[in-house]
């Protein structure tokens, strides 16, 4: 693929998100998501730079095509015509319940298990007194798991049925992606000092 080598960087994955996606709060998501997709490539031994990237980019058409099944479709065939990797685009497809495609690979599983549970710890930092994730604990996030009130469009059983699917224990779950969000805790203004930032610097 001629193309492979120069939009798998990490600029360019940046500059792609940047140029479809405007909402920080969506911004934050996807360097939340790629913060846990990194993570959990070096527990796995796996390329931490494709796995970021497709954490990265697994919304990037989110806000022009919120719908479902534009959401994720528009966005893969961009992708394709760019030239991404197969596996990268499949990943991000795959990661839609309504598409019902099998999440065959680890990658796949991955960013299935960490998509909607970023998305949940950064809400319990948001509620914490400080906005810190510093402040975070596998215990208070199992709390609000069960506070049906709480982050009501997040489906509970999808944040244990995922990270059983991923082959990993609950907490320690939990805890991997608490400690990922912790490394970028400025860029998602979740370090209790302010509002934070967001930035193309790779993390």
């Amino acid at each position: 693929m001629s193309t492979g080598h120069n939009v798998m960087s990490r600029e360019a994955a940046w500059e792609l998100l940047t140029q479809y996606t405007k909402s920080e709060s969506l911004l934050r998501h996807a360097l939340a998501v790629e913060a846990s997709m990194r993570a959990y490539a070096r527990r796995f031994g796996q390329d931490e730079e494709r796995w970021g990237i497709t954490g990265l980019l697994h919304d990037f058409d989110y806000e022009r095509w919120p719908d479902p099944p534009d959401h994720p479709l528009k966005g893969a065939a961009i992708l394709e015509e760019l030239g991404y990797p197969e596996d990268v685009i499949y990943a991000i497809k795959s990661h839609a319940d309504y598409l019902n495609l099998e999440r065959r690979d680890l990658m796949s599983k991955t960013l299935y298990a960490v998509d909607e549970m970023s998305g949940f710890v950064m809400a319990v930092a948001l509620v914490r007194p400080n906005k810190s994730i510093h402040e975070v604990e596998v215990k208070s996030v199992k709390k609000k798991m069960k506070d049906k009130a709480f982050a009501k469009g997040v489906h509970r059983d999808q944040l244990v049925n995922s990270a059983a699917e991923l082959g990993v224990d609950l907490d320690d779950h939990i805890q991997m992606v608490i400690d990922a969000l912790r490394t970028i805790a400025p860029a998602l203004g979740l370090d209790g000092l302010g509002s934070g930032v967001d930035t193309g610097a790779a993390s």
